[in-house]
């Protein structure tokens, strides 16, 4: 190929992603369409990464898939009534070259596939959600609450709760939210009502209310009803103290984000969702941690067997931790978060088997705090029932992230040069390091990558979805 026909084809690539672009938002803020290409999700993504998402396809399929072989998919589902659905359109866009079909047949194609969820009208009834604690995670669920505004969207960010309303307390709010250290800007636009004591992001309407306990607020008076309550607080972890959100008017379910105590059910998207049930009004969205490992750990279990394993979690610090030595309840963290490492606890071994109960009393866990501010590292020591080799066990892991019903869970990395700081806003629960994975007879190590606070906030997202009954469809199946 010449240097003419380089640039050429670089041309072309480039504005065929400019052109998907604006259809992919539409089809994402209008009809609730998640499009992504072989796991890779296509909504905000550059020019660049839509092109890098169908280079990748390669190392899945052994075959390059063209910009100019999925753009025609994606025109179609833009004259198509699709909704509330995720669409994988690099494997769709796969499936139907290799069969040989030919570009005519595209439109009928994706009619009979994705048949159930054609439909001119939409009744699925839109939820109210309030997030209660701004940290954090509350403000990473705000932005993915705020990405899906649009006319189909079923979640709708209705208020935050947080202590607090003194002078210059909204402002601070916003600011936190407009910028972010490690997740960068907010995208789009944040500003203040103040008349109403409001922040409008994105020209969504966010009520900012301050109280100091779950059960003093009447969210009626703000025009909020049946809402969803998702406590980032952590200070409420049983049943008598979540059930206080219930006791407030316009509540109808809580959720923690965080593990949780006594008989309450703890969900890891993916694994044990189908658990949820209408009736239930408290639930748990376990830890980032026990979400990164649990699907790991059940693909490997159905598999091979589990018969015993140490987790060691390598885990950035939190802001639980002090910036230089001062007091804390906990042992040694009390030290400074940025200048040291820092063994201590962690339940998220043993709170697998609350998600996943065959691995109940396998497993042991502990942790180690590092100076780095987001994401964080499982190192899994197993013992399995079965025997297998490092190149086996990759490819079984490989496939399951691509084709399981836990390829939203599951990433799967074959880079050498893969650190930390490249996996931030990472949307799955956790990434196999393949590079790294040990294999010997029936003894196996597994590294897996995770980003502690946005790939969290993406299970929980799921788990909100399934509680109120708003969930998404999966293509192809």
């Amino acid at each position: 190929m010449t240097a003419d026909k380089h640039l050429q084809s670089w041309q072309e690539r480039f504005e065929l992603a400019e052109a998907m672009q604006p259809i992919i938002g539409k089809l994402y803020r209008n009809q609730s369409v998640e499009l992504s290409v072989f796991g890779r999700a296509l909504l905000n993504a550059s020019t660049i990464d839509i092109i890098k998402s169908h280079r990748l396809v390669r190392r899945h399929t052994g075959e390059k898939l063209r910009l100019r072989e999925s753009f025609p998919f994606i025109e179609a589902l833009s004259r198509l009534e699709v909704r509330n659905a995720r669409i994988d359109i690099g494997k769709v866009a796969h499936a139907f070259w290799t069969s040989g079909r030919d570009a005519s047949e595209i439109e009928s194609y994706l009619k009979q596939e994705l048949a159930s969820c054609i439909s001119e009208q939409d009744e699925t009834e839109a939820r109210d959600v309030v997030l209660y604690g701004f940290g954090r995670i509350g403000r990473l669920l705000a932005r993915l609450l705020i990405e899906r505004t649009g006319s189909n969207n079923k979640m709708r960010l209705k208020a935050i709760v947080v202590r607090g309303g003194r002078e210059g307390d909204l402002e601070k709010r916003a600011s936190l939210l407009r910028r972010d250290s490690i997740h960068g800007p907010f995208n789009g636009s944040v500003y203040l009502d103040e008349e109403n004591n409001a922040i409008v992001a994105n020209g969504q309407f966010i009520q900012v209310i301050y109280a100091n306990s779950p059960d003093e607020i009447d969210y009626t008076e703000y025009g909020i009803n049946n809402a969803l309550v998702v406590d980032n607080t952590g200070i409420w972890k049983d049943e008598a103290g979540l059930g206080l959100h219930l006791k407030s008017k316009g509540v109808s379910k809580v959720l923690l984000t965080a593990p949780a105590g006594g008989d309450i059910k703890n969900v890891v998207y993916g694994v044990n969702h189908n658990d949820i049930l209408d009736e239930d009004k408290i639930m748990s969205a376990a830890s980032c941690t026990t979400n990164a490992i649990t699907p790991v750990l059940k693909a490997v279990h159905d598999e091979y067997g589990i018969s015993s394993g140490h987790v060691e979690t390598v885990h950035s610090y939190t802001n639980d931790q002090n910036l230089i030595d001062n007091y804390h309840k906990a042992d040694r963290r009390g030290r400074s978060a940025p200048l040291n490492m820092v063994i201590t606890s962690t339940g998220a071994a043993k709170a697998v088997a609350k998600a996943f109960p065959e691995l109940k009393g396998k497993l042991t866990g502990n942790a180690i705090r590092v100076p780095t501010p987001n994401v964080s590292m499982a190192i899994m020591n197993l013992n399995l029932d079965k025997a297998v080799d490092r190149d086996t066990l990759n490819d079984y892991l490989r496939n399951t992230s691509l084709y399981s019903d836990l390829r939203n869970q599951i990433d799967y990395t074959e880079s050498t040069e893969i650190v930390s700081t490249d996996l931030v806003g990472s949307r799955y629960a956790g990434i196999v390091d393949s590079q790294a994975t040990i294999a010997d007879d029936n003894r196996c190590v597994l590294y897996v990558w995770y980003d502690n606070e946005f790939g969290y906030s993406c299970q929980v997202i799921s788990v909100m979805r399934r509680m109120l009954n708003v969930e998404l469809s999966y293509f192809p199946k």
